[in-house]
């Protein structure tokens, strides 16, 4: 099955303009992560990937992160632009989001730019900002796109999308 992409409206990059394979690029986008209260990340410094069908996920410097938050997780995984991330639990008292950021200690040549830097699914915070505007978790819980106004669809990670 080929989508059929949505229309992109003004203002709005169609996710189906987006290059494969992958991109980095660094954006001056203003990204929050807010949870119970707390600044988990706060950056204008951030390198957003941009992939065919996906929308932009963000990784953030480890200086605007904080990691008191974040402990190592035994999960891997390997991307076969990007190279093999280290995944890290997010830990507030009582509450564990298990293997819910990840970062390429040893990214490959081409994704250099987003070595140590941080990525988070968007779905367990009660905050994630772009712009100011909250953000919707790309579908599927696998990806960690971060959809908003700004992008026009469809997006993989919903059902029948498997082989885009």
């Amino acid at each position: 099955m080929h989508p059929t992409p949505d229309p992109p409206g003004p203002s709005q990059e169609s996710v189906w303009s987006y290059p494969r394979p992958a991109i980095a690029q660094p954006t001056a986008a203003h990204v929050q992560i807010i949870h119970r209260g707390i600044t988990v990340a706060h950056s204008r410094r951030c390198v957003r990937t941009l992939e065919t069908s996906h929308p932009p996920t963000y990784y953030i410097p480890p200086s605007d992160v904080a990691t008191a938050y974040l402990r190592p997780s035994d999960r891997r995984s390997f991307c076969e632009w990007k190279g093999t991330a280290s995944y890290f639990d997010a830990v507030f008292a009582d509450q564990v989001f298990r293997d819910v950021a990840w970062s390429y200690p040893h990214p490959t040549t081409d994704f250099a730019i987003i070595k140590d830097h941080l990525a988070f699914y968007a779905a367990p915070f009660d905050t994630v900002l772009v712009d100011g505007e909250q953000v919707v978790p790309q579908p599927g819980g696998f990806y960690g796109g971060w959809i908003t106004s700004h992008v026009a669809g469809p997006f993989k990670g919903g059902p029948g999308s498997m082989f885009w």
